[in-house]
């Protein structure tokens, strides 16, 4: 913003030929805001322009006076003399300098000794050039304008600037400065949004700034987004925002602290239950371990048995019978039946009731495999009896006859003749149970008792899967 204060000149009488002339300046108030006197302000332009008294102002001149504008103000001129040039018709001698104390400007004129006479003298006019108040008569006749800031004549506050005008001068502020009580003040341009961001004020002038994220424009008051993701801050996914950024991970990654950095996801601490067996962390993942004897299933987390008997990877000779179970396997070898018994098949053994020597022994014993996941959920029905042979008014009791040290078992009778082997406790592996479950027969009618065994050698695996 531009601010100006016109200079002016005061009315002043000029004695000119032979006191025959009176020259007046006449200063009218000033119009607008803040223009002094002879200016007006003009609210298109934004500034204080000049008032022509003479078109403005009815009878500015009276009697045979002609009106001559001025740069705030106007002169009244004889108009017999206006057009006419001074012939002075004898030598005048200088007077001394009279300083105008007028506003705007001060006329000099050049020193010279005391007067010799109490007659007032005159300005010597020279050539047929009339100058008007603010020009000064050259060589050749004509009329140069004074430039009173050159000549340091003018009346500009120290805290403004002065600018040469014709026939006269005008007061402003620079830059940066507007006019306050008649001194040049800083203006804050920070009040008034000059910056888009940040804004610092200096004497005169204004800084802007922005803030971080942002970076000044060409035009030095706005601001324009960086995008922190062309420098890649990021050590995996970066998304540009306004004034900032945002990191992103690849899945199995987790932010840091610092908001940039990618750390590796611990997922096996998540849950125990991720994995059947073991989970190991990886770099953005995790994998699950199953156990010797186990394969990793197909939904990555599952652990299911390997049958080493129908892989071929196992250690069993050709007279051994290889038995899968839960995690391993088993050679079992060939039957033999202890004495008396004798092997009537490829798992069963029995004793002769014409042998003597098998009067008090089970009459048959048929041998039995199966395998057990280790802390299975109890009560379980895991083996069932039945016999085979009924006779007519007979019974059939069912119990375990050894094995069962631990009462981990116990037979619930299910019909006359059938009973089912219940798993009460439950067992923990690896670990071999062998159990003698016998079937008694009572017959009152021939008064017949006898038994059979079925030797059942249960395999518990090691893990509970």
């Amino acid at each position: 913003m531009f601010f100006v204060i016109l200079g002016f000149r005061l009315c002043s009488s000029v004695r000119m030929l032979a006191a025959l002339v009176s020259i007046l300046l006449c200063i009218r108030p000033g119009h607008g805001q803040g223009c002094t006197e002879g200016f007006a302000y003009d609210r298109r332009a934004r500034q204080c322009i000049d008032v022509d008294e003479c078109r403005t102002l009815p009878d500015a001149c009276r009697g045979d006076m002609r009106c001559v504008n001025q740069n705030g103000g106007y002169l009244c001129i004889p108009r017999t003399l206006y057009n006419q040039p001074y012939r002075p018709e004898t030598p005048v001698l200088p007077e001394p300098v009279y300083p105008d104390t007028s506003v705007g400007f001060q006329d000099t004129f050049p020193a010279a000794a005391a007067p010799r006479s109490v007659e007032p003298s005159y300005p010597r006019v020279r050539g047929t050039a009339q100058c008007l108040l603010g020009y000064t008569a050259a060589e050749d006749g004509s009329c140069n304008d004074i430039d009173e800031c050159e000549t340091n004549s003018h009346h500009c506050n120290p805290t403004q600037v002065c600018i040469n005008t014709s026939g006269g001068y005008t007061c402003s502020c620079t830059e940066g400065y507007w006019l306050i009580g008649g001194q040049c003040q800083d203006i804050d341009e920070c009040r008034y949004g000059y910056c888009q961001q940040l804004c610092a004020n200096v004497p005169g002038s204004y800084s802007c700034s922005c803030n971080p994220g942002f970076i000044l424009n060409p035009d030095s008051r706005t601001c324009h987004d960086v995008d922190e993701c062309e420098e890649e801050p990021c050590s995996h996914g970066c998304f540009n925002t306004y004034g900032s950024f945002m990191c992103n991970c690849d899945e199995g990654f987790e932010l840091a602290a610092d908001g940039t950095t990618c750390i590796d996801l611990d997922e096996c601490s998540f849950s125990e239950f991720l994995c059947q067996h073991r989970c190991v962390n990886v770099p953005g993942s995790f994998s699950c371990i199953c156990p010797p004897g186990y394969y990793v299933f197909e939904d990555g987390r599952s652990c299911e048995d390997i049958n080493e008997c129908d892989t071929g990877n196992n250690t069993c000779t050709t007279a051994q019978v290889c038995f899968n179970f839960q995690g391993g396997y088993t050679c079992l070898n060939s039957l033999q039946c202890p004495s008396p018994y004798i092997e009537v098949s490829d798992n069963q053994c029995m004793c002769s009731a014409e042998n003597p020597a098998c009067r008090d022994k089970p009459f048959t014993i048929l041998y039995r495999h199966m395998d057990m996941s280790s802390g299975r959920t109890v009560p379980a029905d895991i083996f069932q009896m039945q016999a085979t042979t009924r006779y007519p008014g007979a019974f059939y009791i069912f119990q375990i006859k050894s094995g069962n040290d631990g009462r981990e078992f116990y037979m619930r009778q299910t019909s006359n003749v059938s009973a089912t082997l219940v798993l009460s406790r439950p067992l923990k592996g690896p670990r071999e149970v062998v159990l003698d479950l016998e079937m008694v027969t009572v017959n009152h009618v021939i008064n017949f008792r006898g038994s059979s065994i079925i030797r059942l050698t249960i395999f518990v695996s090691e893990h509970p899967f």
